[in-house]
């Protein structure tokens, strides 16, 4: 753990660049983050307030937290609130909320757009949106396409250019996440054919200890060796559906990987549902009441 010491002190919110395949504070010293995700916004358990914000920076210790805003419904059968595409107004009070409270926190945030499929016109008119309210803001940090199911990387890249063109009409220097194929388990693929003509952009890797080992590491050291940063912006210790138990040594395993490479991190979920990918114990919304963390909760909590 020793680089994320050496690492710029995140005593207060610097701006963001890319420099090589590190992410960099103005002095070109390398800032890694550590932090939590929150569940997707339309089915969250815990709310998407200010308050949360709070608890998750002064109670785990939380240097980032992503806002991950869902596009539509996913499948699961559960849709009582809708996502962007039928209720945008609730996306957008959402994204506010945590925002804005990470910048009074002094933390970063990523706006993510949760989607697994291609909404370019959806994506282009909510960037739109936030990038023109938080330009300037160096606590934002853009996810462009949380984890492309489907699409190839021709595809995600040739969409990703898209929306990337919009946010930066308005926001000219924030860092911009980009994700790749098999919910972003082929950085290497980015690798052979990167995005070219903007500036700092960066590749997601997403990983879950239980299902995902050294073969992503690697695939994530050739997208590091071509020159290229990436953040994990969303990982767990536990299998890849959200359950089963904690690969405490793998999860070390990515711990150790991501700290020798400078990597900032935000893992899956603040949130209390009865799974085993949560934060929180179920149906508790107290993040600070004493028997509130699930034994994924302690284990993120000791690694931020």
């Amino acid at each position: 753990m020793l680089a994320v010491f050496l690492s710029f002190s995140l005593s207060a919110v610097v701006q963001l660049s890319v420099k090589g395949n590190k992410i960099v504070g103005p002095t070109g010293t390398p800032v890694v983050s550590h932090g939590v995700s929150l569940f997707w916004h339309n089915w969250a358990g815990i709310p998407y307030t200010a308050a949360t914000v709070t608890s998750a920076a002064s109670c785990l210790g939380a240097k980032v937290i992503r806002a991950a805003i869902g596009v539509e419904p996913d499948g699961d059968g559960i849709a009582a609130q809708a996502g962007y595409l039928t209720n945008p107004q609730l996306a957008l009070t959402s994204t506010y909320a945590v925002v804005d409270g990470a910048v009074a926190e002094g933390i970063y945030v990523i706006i993510d757009w949760h989607q697994h499929q291609i909404n370019l016109n959806a994506a282009k008119e909510y960037f739109t949106t936030v990038a023109k309210k938080y330009t300037g803001v160096p606590n934002v940090i853009y996810e462009v396409y949380n984890e492309p199911a489907g699409p190839s990387w021709s595809e995600v890249k040739a969409y990703a250019i898209e929306v990337i063109k919009v946010i930066r009409q308005y926001d000219t220097d924030n860092v911009i996440l980009v994700g790749t194929p098999q919910w972003d388990q082929k950085p290497d693929e980015a690798a052979n054919s990167p995005i070219t003509g903007y500036d700092n952009i960066a590749y997601t890797l997403h990983f879950y200890a239980g299902s995902h080992g050294q073969w992503l590491r690697d695939a994530g050291d050739k997208l590091l060796s071509a020159g290229y940063p990436i953040y994990v912006s969303e990982c767990g210790g536990m299998n890849a559906d959200g359950d089963g138990g904690v690969n405490t040594a793998e999860w070390n395993n990515w711990v150790s990987w991501m700290a020798k490479n400078d990597i900032s991190w935000a893992t899956w979920s603040l949130n209390n549902k009865a799974e085993s990918a949560s934060l929180i114990t179920a149906n508790n919304r107290d993040i600070c009441s004493a028997n509130a963390l699930t034994e994924w909760g302690r284990i993120v909590k000791a690694a931020i």
